[in-house]
């Protein structure tokens, strides 16, 4: 970016307290992984001092539903989900946070513009699968439309029967995994 865009960023925020539009940037650091940049800000007007935030805006990524219709990929929507699957469970925010971060930047890398649901929804189970539990199983239950209290028994039996992974066992297996079906797709 050149001088006159990094002056037009900088220009046009907004402080907080005063509402002024002009503005110095104090300090800026890298977070999450080098996905955001983190910036401290000093209004010029009234020396208040507040924080921005700037990440890489994906390309418009849209869902595929099961049932064909395709929909806007919404962070939000994410994020209301997992966080319901987390209710009234000790899951950390930040644990939520990254957990959300870790999806959307493995669906931006994996495809480019169209999304299957079931990816999406395959990602949620994995990273919920090692957050907690239960709101592995309270999100299975709806993504996987249990009917029966036996399909609610099958998955948990299931679940106990594996051993909790370590995140970087996890990764390795889903690397693997995903090399796996790219094999299959080529023989066929």
């Amino acid at each position: 970016m050149g001088r006159y865009g990094r002056w037009l960023l900088e220009s046009l925020m907004r402080c907080p307290k005063c509402g002024g539009q002009e503005d110095r940037v104090i300090d800026s650091r890298s977070s999450k992984e080098g996905a955001t940049i983190r910036r401290r800000r000093e209004c010029l007007g009234c020396t208040h001092r507040f924080t921005t935030y700037e990440e890489v805006e994906h390309e418009l990524l849209t869902v595929i539903k099961r049932d064909g219709r395709r929909e806007a990929f919404s962070r939000e929507k994410l994020v209301t989900g997992i966080r319901r699957a987390c209710q009234k469970r000790p899951v950390a925010a930040d644990a939520i946070a990254d957990a959300v971060e870790r999806i959307v930047e493995g669906l931006a890398s994996e495809f480019d513009r169209e999304i299957p649901a079931q990816a999406v929804g395959e990602r949620v189970m994995r990273e919920l699968r090692l957050l907690d539990p239960v709101a592995y199983i309270r999100f299975a239950s709806i993504y996987r439309q249990f009917e029966e209290i036996t399909d609610f028994v099958e998955e948990a039996t299931r679940l106990a029967s594996i051993p909790k992974p370590d995140k970087r066992q996890m990764e390795l297996a889903v690397d693997a995994k995903e090399a796996g079906e790219g094999r299959r797709k080529d023989r066929a």
